[in-house]
């Protein structure tokens, strides 16, 4: 039996199993049509958040032109239907602003997400996406005296940034959640959840007409500057300006190499509850937990009725079901363990994209190629506002948000294999061990 999956150092990830998001939704047949025409304006790799959010815009300023976006699975199958379904507008890494101050970066960030949040509704309006669009915020909670020390100092940031919160004693976490795990938290107002799947596909699916959808169909070679060739595994395809959103399997095609790397995490879905179930889960319809530490484990109710549990990492391989599916029952029953059944129905792995000092990759790499790359686990809202700027850039349009996003530091160096694994490995081993019941 395999221990482990094929490594993400090729041009795509192959999963052992597919979304369970994509899963719960109606069938829909991927576009794996070859378009007639080989000559684009522009190539888009990649059609997760950022890279659709790129085509659409690039797509609106360009009427006259058209797009190709490819991606190597089908729409919601690739890491933008993996997801938790958070829609966090909260800064992160603050720390990254290269001269800037902690302070000045957040406000960036907050200006960027709370834009890209706004951009995002607008087109699930007006597209009629279904996809459970609910801005109920998120919560917060420690399990450990070091989660709770976590969790404080996160909020003095949040009071230097003007951000509310409410905090919440061990009584009325166990009246919300069900459960008497959690010793403190708080809840913030600062999230919408979606259906992640359903929204990726929605968005897919309005695309502006002279945008071309390829699914199922991997890229395997980029090349040539002004005139890019890009190969496929049926065709070769040509444009003047190629966008780069396949995060860290842009090293296939030789960029960022050593500065991006795959992490993948974990997650496992139960059957629709019945009601005497829900019961347990505590008062809310619809709530998501965050741990205190970021090798925790995360906890999502949904509004039909389910329950989702995410935790682990491991570095460039997806490790077994079994091994999966016994971590996530472990994390599910010192939660739960008065459920009548800490079953699955379904579970599934995603790749998230890293970088030593949690900045993205945004902008030029050459003339006429442009990138935005090393999500860092936040990749629905940031993926979306900032596809939404690289293609402004791209077509030479200038904004203050776009500024903010160019000022932020770059992602740094990353030592060569085998010592980058021996220290990616290590790190996760620690903070597994230091996040102890927070996992």
């Amino acid at each position: 039996m395999k221990t482990s999956g094929p490594p993400a150092t090729g041009t795509y990830p192959i999963y052992y199993s597919g979304s369970g998001w994509n899963a719960m939704l109606p069938a829909r047949q991927p576009r794996t049509v070859l378009p007639r025409d080989t000559a684009f304006g522009t190539i888009v790799v990649g059609a997760g958040y950022t890279g659709l959010a790129a085509a659409r815009r690039i797509a609106e300023l360009e009427p006259d032109k058209s797009v190709l976006v490819i991606d190597a699975a089908p729409v919601a199958e690739s890491s933008a239907g993996r997801n938790s379904g958070f829609l966090i507008n909260l800064p992160h890494n603050t720390n990254m602003g290269g001269h800037a101050s902690p302070l000045e970066v957040a406000h960036k960030q907050i200006r960027l997400y709370d834009a890209g949040l706004e951009w995002l509704k607008q087109l699930v309006d007006s597209n009629d996406i279904d996809c459970g669009w609910n801005p109920q915020g998120k919560y917060h909670a420690a399990a450990t005296s070091d989660g709770v020390k976590n969790l404080k100092a996160a909020l003095e940031q949040y009071r230097e940034w003007g951000i509310p919160y409410t905090e919440i004693d061990p009584d009325a976490l166990a009246a919300k959640f069900g459960t008497r795990y959690y010793r403190y938290g708080y809840h913030s107002p600062h999230n919408v959840f979606v259906q992640p799947a359903a929204l990726i596909r929605g968005l897919a699916d309005s695309l502006p007409a002279n945008v071309y959808l390829l699914e199922n169909e991997p890229v395997v070679a980029l090349d040539g500057s002004g005139l890019f060739r890009v190969q496929t595994v049926r065709g070769t395809f040509q444009a003047e300006r190629v966008i780069l959103a396949n995060n860290a399997f842009a090293k296939a095609l030789g960029i960022l190499r050593d500065r991006i790397i795959a992490i993948y995490t974990y997650a496992g879905m139960t059957p629709q509850l019945p009601e005497e179930e829900l019961q347990k889960l505590g008062q809310n319809e619809e709530w998501g937990l965050i741990p205190a530490n970021r090798l925790g484990t995360t906890l999502r109710r949904t509004q039909d009725g389910r329950f989702m549990v995410r935790s682990a990492y491991s570095y460039e391989r997806e490790q077994a079901l079994e091994q999966t599916k016994a971590l996530l029952t472990d994390c599910y029953k010192r939660r739960y363990p008065n459920m009548a059944s800490h079953g699955f129905e379904y579970l599934w792995g995603g790749t998230t994209a890293l970088t030593r000092n949690g900045a993205t990759f945004f902008g030029l790499v050459r003339p006429g190629l442009y990138a935005s790359l090393g999500c860092n686990g936040a990749g629905v809202l940031k993926g979306s506002v900032y596809g939404k700027l690289l293609g402004e850039m791209a077509v030479g349009s200038q904004s203050p948000l776009l500024s903010d996003v160019l000022s932020l530091e770059r992602p740094t160096w990353l030592p060569p294999e085998p010592f980058r694994r021996i220290g990616v490995v290590s790190t996760i081993r620690y903070q597994a061990k230091k996040a102890g019941l927070e996992r």
